[in-house]
């Protein structure tokens, strides 16, 4: 592909902010770090450079003032200069501020309508709102639309967290495998039944790397990383990971994130790291016996305490963190129902299924028929052993990459 990369992000009202500065500073730094390194093409051009007329390139003067007077210092402009590896642009609904998640406004370049020509890389962020506790994705039908009819111009096409919704509903994720953020994993599956939804990896390589999806937030970096890798090689990749003092290949799934961490810090340190503990020993006795006695306190008030703190009863507790260990090894392992319940300490196969069913409203068969996968990826952007094969930044074969 020749260079500069076209991406295009897409910006919309209340979308989360990380997922559209985060990819943009990664492609920045490997601008960077390929001009160190004689890449030819990528001679670096600084972000907001200006002309001798004292304009840069999106219309902002030196003074930091737009043609139509928006002050360009008290909005996020997000872009990377005419040369380079990598040429940035947000498209939005118009061009101009847009408020995202965190209130800050970015100020798009252009507007959906004014996207024209080849783009290389499409990236699709999500948009949700809370809710009880429980996110709810937004997904805009006109956001859809576009990403629909802009899609077969692009060579590749990115979700990043929730944006995979979107990306379901224009219909580009049927028949194929896909990720998201965890907590929305079960509302993608169910909102959209042709997608083989998996609810672990950090990103997702499908279709012959013309389609990637990622998980929850911060693996937005992780998948800007496995582009770069494949553009310009693991080395400038590995640089980039570098300055963002991140691993370039995080290890595990964000399903390690779900259980215990979905539950807020408690204000005692003490219930925190039993809530730890009981992560790790959830084949032993755990009743609220047990546990009253590791905490030195009577039943009846380590009981009080415990759900003052996580707002559910011990027993309550301990079935939900067996019940998500459950699933992720229907997810990810062949074992036996007899060996999941064994491994959780849910003590049989009848409260296994009694217990899956209030969590997810489904059976552990019906789920691991649903999402079961086969071996994930060890590693984001390249030299992992994926679904379909081993891959790397030339490599054939789909992958899953995982932190």
């Amino acid at each position: 592909m020749p260079l500069p990369h076209h991406v295009v992000i897409a910006v919309f009202p209340g979308v989360d902010l990380l997922d559209v500065t985060g990819p943009a500073e990664v492609f920045a730094l490997a601008d960077r770090e390929a001009a160190e390194r004689g890449v030819p093409g990528a001679e670096f051009a600084a972000r907001g450079a200006v002309d001798e007329d004292g304009v840069d390139e999106d219309g902002v003067d030196e003074d930091g003032v737009d043609e139509d007077g928006v002050d360009g210092d008290a909005v996020g402009r997000v872009g990377v200069g005419g040369a380079g590896c990598y040429r940035v642009r947000l498209a939005g609904p118009v061009a101009g501020p847009v408020r995202t998640s965190a209130g800050v406004r970015l100020v798009t370049d252009v507007a959906f309508d004014q996207v024209d020509g080849p783009i290389d890389t499409l990236l699709v962020p999500g948009a949700a709102v809370m809710s009880g506790g429980v996110p709810t994705v937004l997904v805009d039908p006109d956001v859809v639309a576009w990403v629909r009819a802009v899609a077969p111009r692009a060579r590749r096409v990115a979700s990043l967290c929730v944006g995979a919704h979107l990306l379901a509903a224009a219909g580009l994720l049927d028949g194929k495998t896909a990720t998201t953020h965890w907590a929305t994993a079960a509302q993608l599956a169910a909102d959209h039944p042709a997608v083989t939804v998996d609810p672990d990896p950090i990103f997702v390589r499908a279709d012959q790397g013309r389609l990637w999806t990622g998980a929850g937030i911060s693996s937005c970096l992780d998948l800007a990383l496995a582009l770069v890798a494949e553009d310009l090689g693991e080395d400038i990749a590995l640089a980039v990971a570098r300055q963002l003092v991140m691993y370039l290949k995080r290890q595990g799934g964000q399903s390690q994130f779900s259980v215990p961490l979905s539950k807020p810090a408690t204000s005692r340190r003490d219930i925190d790291e039993l809530r730890l503990w009981i992560s790790d020993h959830l084949d032993q006795d755990l009743s609220a016996e047990t546990l009253a006695a590791r905490m030195c306190l009577s039943e009846r008030h380590f009981a009080r305490v415990f759900k003052r703190e996580t707002g559910a009863g011990p027993a309550a507790y301990v079935e939900a963190a067996r019940v998500e260990m459950a699933r992720r090894l229907l997810e990810t392992t062949d074992c036996s129902l007899d060996h999941v319940t064994a491994a959780t300490g849910l003590g049989s196969t009848q409260t296994l299924h009694r217990a899956f069913k209030r969590q997810y409203a489904t059976t552990p068969a019906a789920h691991r028929r649903r999402f079961r996968r086969g071996t994930t990826a060890n590693s984001g952007p390249a030299g992992a052993k994926g679904a379909a094969g081993t891959t790397g930044p030339t490599g054939p074969t789909d992958t899953t990459g995982t932190t």
